[in-house]
């Protein structure tokens, strides 16, 4: 039995969050947290080194490096060294930030400087903040100093995020090194880590939010090209906390060229916000049907999310729109569905719960032939910049949420069926049957083959009998055999 003094011990941790004081020692701390995990958790170190062009090899890790450029002393937060194959070394140093503190560009150049002079391969800067892109940096460093020494950014987020993967993947195989993985996630998840999670629209989000809403943004806003780069930020924490949830990495979507040139897209992305108020960007969910489209509208102050799939083919219309109705479990019941026909940019759309009821609501007259569902979520968006009720960055990420959960994990993609083999009738029956030895093949995917019992050679048998061909989830019940 404990008694009651014993049950307010503090059970002894190998990473204590207790004492930390401030922003100094929470950079300190989490700086040798993380390094010495990377050292001793094999599967993990090598998760995160191989982002940083390192080879793989034995992780050495250290901290507080002291080094003197410019005949100032300068001293990095820590420092990583690899030795791979043929005793090759790699080594990076790194820079640390906790909370809101945001990196500083002088201080990484310098560092740059370091590296270079001492052959260093790299500099690794890690901190709450987000990169607009995957793989940029969020600091614009002078390209000079980037001939010789790679620039890395890891977001604790990140960091975050492929602990977890490899937890739920069980991807450390040693139990000791797998009871340390887990001491670390639970110092990330600790507020008193400064590992701080998405949390801020910025300062200029109010004065935006307001302009945007009385359609008064101008080109000029100071602050519209910040909200436009915290809204990327955030659209990638949408797509972290998915992978938490899945065990598997998914990230925002971008064509080659924007990863090429991503000044060029922000600065189309701002111009396209300050004409429309609009938001937007993609998720890649691996093996979804497709990528999920977020959309903030500052305007009409509302947040969706949406995802668009091609039908599997069928005769029929109805019977392409119940094959996407069928695959909701438990659709929202202000989930819509738009249905776009072949040669049309847009078409009939209506609520799922009512489209389930009524299946001809989406066809657009009898020479209708759909090509596209586009389902889409919209919910009011919360106005504060931080997090909590009412807030900005809860209604997108529970947008999202919910719309993974109840619509997109749910749909599978059309696959056609394999081809099938005509069966041979009879000698002599097809002809007075149907005309024909292959069997008809008719809607949702059924074939229908005679009855050969009691067939004459003068008519076609009354009776017919339904054999599945394709997927039996898709096949209409109560359907009569073609005439």
């Amino acid at each position: 039995m404990v008694g009651t003094s014993e049950a307010k011990w503090q059970r002894a941790r190998l990473m204590p969050v207790t004492g930390i004081g401030g922003a100094d020692e929470e950079e300190r701390r989490g700086t040798s947290v993380l390094l010495a995990v990377l050292g001793a958790v094999q599967e993990f170190g090598r998760a995160i080194t191989t982002r940083l062009g390192a080879p793989v090899g034995k992780i050495e890790a250290f901290i507080e490096c002291e080094f003197t450029e410019g005949g100032k002393a300068c001293r990095p937060d820590g420092a990583i060294r690899i030795t791979g194959r043929k005793d090759k070394v790699w080594t990076a140093l790194v820079e640390v930030k906790t909370r809101h503190n945001t990196l500083d560009i002088a201080q990484v150049e310098t560092y740059l400087d370091v590296a270079r002079e001492q052959n260093y391969d790299a500099v690794v800067t890690i901190s709450t903040e987000l990169p607009s892109v995957p793989g940029t940096h969020p600091l614009v460093i002078d390209g000079r100093k980037l001939r010789r020494v790679g620039l890395y950014h890891l977001s604790w987020s990140e960091i975050h995020t492929e602990a977890l993967i490899e937890q739920e993947n069980q991807a450390v195989s040693d139990p000791n090194q797998a009871w340390i993985l887990s001491e670390f996630v639970r110092y990330l998840e600790s507020p008193k880590s400064g590992a701080l999670e998405f949390s801020d629209m910025g300062s200029s989000w109010v004065a935006v939010r307001e302009a945007a809403t009385r359609n008064a943004l101008l080109p000029t806003e100071p602050g519209a090209s910040e909200i436009v780069g915290r809204f990327n930020q955030l659209i990638a924490y949408a797509g972290m906390r998915l992978s938490q949830q899945l065990g598997l990495m998914v990230r925002p979507a971008f064509s080659a060229r924007d990863l090429v040139e991503a000044v060029r897209r922000q600065q189309e992305q701002m111009e396209d916000f300050v004409q429309s108020g609009r938001l937007t960007g993609l998720l890649m969910v691996p093996d979804a049907v497709g990528p999920l489209q977020v959309t903030a509208d500052l305007r009409a102050n509302r947040v969706e999310c949406s995802v668009s799939i091609q039908p599997a083919m069928k005769p029929r219309q109805t019977t392409r729109v119940t094959w996407v109705t069928r695959q909701l479990r438990d659709p929202p019941a202000d989930l819509m569905i738009q249905a776009r026909a072949a040669h049309h940019t847009y078409g009939p759309s209506h609520p799922v719960v009512k489209v389930l009821e009524e299946p001809e609501m989406l066809v657009d007259g009898p020479k209708a032939d759909i090509r596209e569902f586009t389902l889409t979520l919209n919910r009011p968006a919360g106005g504060r910049r931080g997090t909590g009720r009412g807030s900005f960055i809860d209604s997108v990420l529970g947008v999202v949420d919910d719309f993974y959960a109840k619509v997109l994990q749910d749909l599978r993609p059309a696959v056609p069926p394999a081809p099938k083999v005509k069966p041979k009738s009879p000698e002599g029956a097809g002809e007075a049957l149907i005309g024909s030895t292959s069997a008809a093949v008719v809607d949702d995917g059924e074939v229908w083959v005679p009855d050969l019992k009691g067939a004459s050679e003068e008519a076609p048998p009354e009776n017919w009998t339904p054999r599945v061909a394709g997927d039996p989830t898709s096949a209409a019940e109560g359907e009569d055999p073609p005439a």
